[in-house]
């Protein structure tokens, strides 16, 4: 962080700044508007602005990233259109794990308890075989354990177990996930 008094000064570098104005034209006029097969291409960018990826990602043309650096994405992972990764801390999304339509992952909040409002930023951890369904909200510093499913809308304000579903408002484990031999089916692959 550059600044801890966000009312007179940007929280982040000039650096950072202007590695945020690129990636954002290029984003704009190579990502965004790329065809929708072409996910080695945008795993491309995404690489070349730091992001590290893994083999078979499908990161979608219309996935809003703030800032690629801070983003890693694990083998066959999937990251569906109109997803935010509000990345101004580092955020992690483990094997085959799918991310849908609309969900918001922001690793960045304020403190409100301090007249400057210095910026806060925490780790998100999505780890292997999880699903987070659309337009769920996964606040800083939350783990997703390894194949949790966070359901439709949920706003998740703190780690959720494995294996586990898990829904609401705020989020809260529901019930298990898979059925007896299941888990050995998803461990497999």
């Amino acid at each position: 962080m550059h600044n801890t008094d966000t009312v007179t000064g940007p929280s982040f570098s000039l650096a950072n700044r202007l590695g945020r104005v690129t990636w954002g034209l290029i984003s704009f006029f190579f990502f965004r508007f790329s065809p929708t097969p072409l996910h080695g291409w945008r795993s491309f960018l995404l690489k070349l602005f730091g992001a590290k990826v893994g083999k078979g990602v499908h990161v979608y043309p219309k996935v809003k990233i703030w800032a690629p650096w801070n983003v890693v994405f694990a083998d066959q992972c999937g990251i569906a259109n109109g997803v935010n990764l509000y990345s101004q801390g580092k955020i992690y999304i483990g094997r085959r794990v799918v991310v849908s339509q609309g969900s918001y992952i922001c690793a960045g909040t304020h403190d409100y308890t301090n007249p400057g409002f210095p910026l806060i930023t925490k780790p998100i951890i999505i780890k292997d075989h999880a699903w987070v369904a659309a337009e769920a909200f996964v606040h800083p510093g939350v783990t997703i354990n390894e194949g949790c499913v966070i359901g439709a809308r949920s706003v998740v304000t703190k780690d959720m177990p494995a294996w586990m579903l898990c829904s609401g408002f705020p989020c809260k484990p529901i019930k298990e996930r898979v059925a007896e031999n299941e888990r050995l089916k998803f461990l497999e692959l």
